[in-house]
This record gives C-alpha cells, sequence and structure tokens, in this order.
C-alpha cells in the first residue's frame, strides 16, 4: 500500500519520502483479542469525488484508488493521503474496459471478483472503521461508471 503521510506528520513506523509512487508499508499495532470499541464500530462514510475537483475538508480522509496516478496533478494538487492501488482494477481489467459503457455490467461483475480475492479489501475495511469519512479519490470522467462506484458499493454491501 502506497502512502503519503502530511508534512510533520510521519510517526515512528512509517517511511516517507518526497518521491511520488513510492510504496511505503503503514505499521500498525495489534489490539487486544476480540476486538477495541474502535475495531468493532462499522465503517464511515464513503464518499466519492474525482481527483481534478477541489479538495474540501469535509472529504475526511482523501484515499486514491486508481492504479496508476493521474494524468497532470503533482502529489500536492491531488491532496491524497493514502494511495491503495492495488484495490483498482487489474491493468487487464482496466484496459478491456476502457471506459465504454456497453462493457459496464461485465467490468463491474468482473471487478467485484478481482475484490472478493483482494488482500488488500481488508486493510481498506480496517481502514474506513478508523475514519467517519474516507473520500474514495478517482479520475475518471463518469463517477457512476468508475471503479470507485463499484469498490464503494462492494464495501458498504449494496452489491
Amino acid at each position: 500500500m502506497a502512502f503519503f503521510p502530511k508534512e510533520g506528520s510521519v510517526s515512528r513506523g512509517t517511511k516517507a519520502s518526497g518521491r511520488a509512487g513510492e510504496r511505503v508499508q503503514r505499521v500498525r499495532s495489534s489490539g487486544i483479542q476480540g476486538g477495541t470499541d474502535e475495531e468493532k464500530r462499522g465503517p464511515g462514510e464513503i464518499r466519492l469525488k474525482r481527483v481534478y475537483d477541489p479538495p474540501s475538508p469535509d472529504d475526511g480522509l482523501r484515499v486514491l484508488v486508481e492504479r496508476l496516478w493521474p494524468r497532470g496533478l503533482t502529489k500536492e494538487q491531488a491532496k491524497v493521503e493514502l494511495w491503495l492501488k492495488e484495490v483498482a482494477p487489474s491493468t487487464q481489467l482496466r484496459q478491456w474496459y476502457g471506459h465504454d459503457p456497453a462493457k459496464w455490467p461485465e467490468f463491474r461483475r468482473r471487478y467485484v471478483e478481482e475484490l472478493r480475492g483482494n488482500p488488500a479489501v481488508g486493510e481498506l475495511r480496517r481502514l474506513l472503521k478508523e475514519h467517519p469519512v474516507t473520500t474514495f479519490v478517482f479520475a475518471a470522467r463518469d463517477p457512476e461508471r468508475c471503479s470507485a462506484a463499484v469498490l464503494k458499493e462492494f464495501l458498504t454491501g449494496a452489491l
């Protein structure tokens, strides 16, 4: 999982550098067996937003859920705190889909199959429990037919 900590907020157990796209693992201590109240809490609100739209304080935790970095944006402009490319559709599926509306139903089906076998989804679920609001940031022009919408539906049980 790629992690971009805010400047001055690097904590023990994390590694940060100025190079965009560098993989950094977030290290987390394990809770008491049975889980803490925070771990038992359900996921917070999930919002969707284009990465090209201006960020807002109401966005909460901004998570980029794209396999590729959005064109024409620097890390500072995107204002994402976490880049989870591991939960994005595979390169093969993304290229096959090509945002063709006729392929949307099949894309959704295939992407959900990928998510079911994706270990990064478990990490994302834990992250959602830690934040009251999480905004999935994406680059696609169509917010209704993008992988972020499928990911949100999958995580909220709407699929």
